[in-house]
Order: C-alpha cells, then structure tokens, then sequence
C-alpha cells in the first residue's frame, strides 16, 4: 500500500464527511487549498453554518526534511517524512450540543517506519449519560471488528491524552486514540490497520449526526449559553498546552490557519468560576474524570 493510495482515500472521506455534514446543517463549507513550501499542502473546509458556528474538516499530504525538533521528540533520526490525514474539530451553536474532534493519520519516513495514529473523542457542554454511552458503544463496535483489546486500550489512552493538566479534569468524555500502529507493534497487515483507521474515520458522521440533529433545535438559556463559552474555554487551553498535533503542525511550519481552526469563534474565561452545586453544570464536571465505565 503506498502513500498515494492512502492520501487520496483520505481526500474521499474528506468529501464525503463534508457532504454530510452540509446537509445537517443546510449551509456549505468554504475551501481554502494551500501549499506548504517545504513540500505539499492541503485543502481546508471551515463552515459558519446555521447549527455548527465554527467547523473544520480539513485535510493534509505534507512531506520533506523532518525538522530536527520533531525528529528529537519522536526519538528518530533525522530524515525525509510524508504525513497526510484528516483533522475535524465542530463547535455548535447551540450548547447542548458537544464539541466533536477527530483525527486519522499516516506517518512515514525514507528510512522504512511508517504508522497509523488518530481517534474520536467528545467534548459535551454538558454531559448527557445516555449520549455518552452511545457514543462510545459506538467506538466499541468499530474497535472490536478488528481485536477486542482495541477499544479498552485505546479508551484508556483517549482519558490520559485529552486529559487537561492544570485544571485536574479531562476534556470531556473521551473516546478513542491511538498513535505508531504499524506490523509490529499490532502483528496486522498494514492493508488491515488503515482499513481499520478508515472505519474510525466513517464512524463519524453515525455517531455526530444523531446527536446533532437531536439537540440543534432545542431552546437553551443564556446560562446554558455563558457556560458553554466557559468550557469552550478549556477546550483552547488543551489544544494550545497539551495537543502534540498542534505542536506538530506548527513545527513543520504547517499553515497556521488551518492548524488552529480547531479554535471556537467566542470564548469566555470568567475568574475563578465556580457552578452551583448540584447544578447540571456541576454534574457535568463531576463526570470529566477518567476511567469512567461508558459501556
């Protein structure tokens, strides 16, 4: 399976997300194709739309000299890379509808490494039990198509990664991530992984949508709509702290635009907020801890 063959597999499902995304939402996506001067580009897709106010579904074939920062913090020597993929990141209107991440991605060198990375997680303003035990019911299934320590292993490490630091709380109620999949450390076909890698990316719009279209027309308070910018509030924090992607990207002097879309329109950071107790924010907080048992 060669790189080519990859990036335009991740170009479809580009497309295809895109498309099914605009009809959800009944607004289109604007483009942007750039190139990076080191070698590549990409084609990055932002909607300002009727139910999703900030949304990027972007994606990326970049090559050339890996950086000797990257290089250092991957523990690689120094050689030509080739990275494509496809990142997504939606912040809605309306805030009892959650905050979606996705990331799939190919990673290869001129000196024969290559893997597989990416995952799902979710970002809920406030924490809905019965969506998030579809949620991740849903990455369960895809996982255990392919081995059944998958989706309890990659859980895990969706708590540990999305987990923000400073604040003591995880980003939400995590998903699934994995990085450096290839032959040997899975013992499967590199066909196999992407094939798995590319489930994960089509599971996307089955778990979202529902969860869009069940919540977008739903009246909310200007409470509810104060808290949502709040918690829009930690997302940045993860994204500028703690995200390797955007460290990644912004080291291989990647286009800045397209590597903080991620970024939501308005946010809020409101000193030493507290939520009233027994509030449906507290509750929220209370449930952004890992190991949590969704399923």
């Amino acid at each position: 399976m060669q790189k080519e063959q990859i990036a335009e597999s991740f170009k479809s499902l580009q497309d295809d997300i895109c498309n099914q995304l605009s009809n959800a939402d009944g607004n289109q996506f604007q483009e942007d194709l750039w190139q990076r001067a080191e070698g590549g580009g990409g084609r990055t897709r932002i909607i300002k739309g009727n139910h999703i106010e900030k949304g990027g579904v972007n994606f990326s074939a970049v090559h050339g000299p890996m950086p000797e920062k990257i290089s250092n913090a991957l523990g690689l020597e120094k050689a030509d890379f080739f990275a494509t993929g496809v990142s997504i990141v939606l912040h809605p209107h309306n805030p009892l509808v959650p905050i979606i991440h996705m990331n799939v991605r190919y990673f290869e060198m001129n000196t024969g490494i290559w893997w597989f990375g990416g995952g799902i997680d979710l970002t809920p303003h406030y924490v809905k039990e019965e969506e998030a035990q579809f949620f991740h019911a849903q990455l369960k299934n895809v996982c255990d198509q392919y081995k059944t320590d998958f989706y309890p292993r990659f859980k895990k490490w969706a708590d540990d990664y999305f987990y923000v630091k400073h604040r003591k709380e995880t980003r939400g109620i995590g998903g699934v991530f994995f990085d450096r999949l290839n032959e040997k450390s899975e013992e499967m076909s590199k066909e196999t992984l992407f094939n798995y890698v590319l489930d994960v990316g089509n599971t996307f719009c089955k778990i979202y949508l529902p969860l869009l279209n069940n919540n977008k027309n739903k009246s909310f308070t200007e409470a509810q709509k104060k808290w949502q910018h709040i918690r829009r509030g930690r997302y940045v924090e993860f994204n500028l702290v703690w995200d390797k992607g955007t460290k990644f990207g912004l080291d291989t002097d990647g286009r800045t635009e397209s590597i903080l879309m991620s970024l939501p329109a308005v946010v809020h950071w409101e000193y030493n907020h507290s939520p009233e107790k027994d509030s449906e924010e507290a509750k929220t907080l209370s449930l952004l801890k890992k190991g949590i048992d969704w399923v």
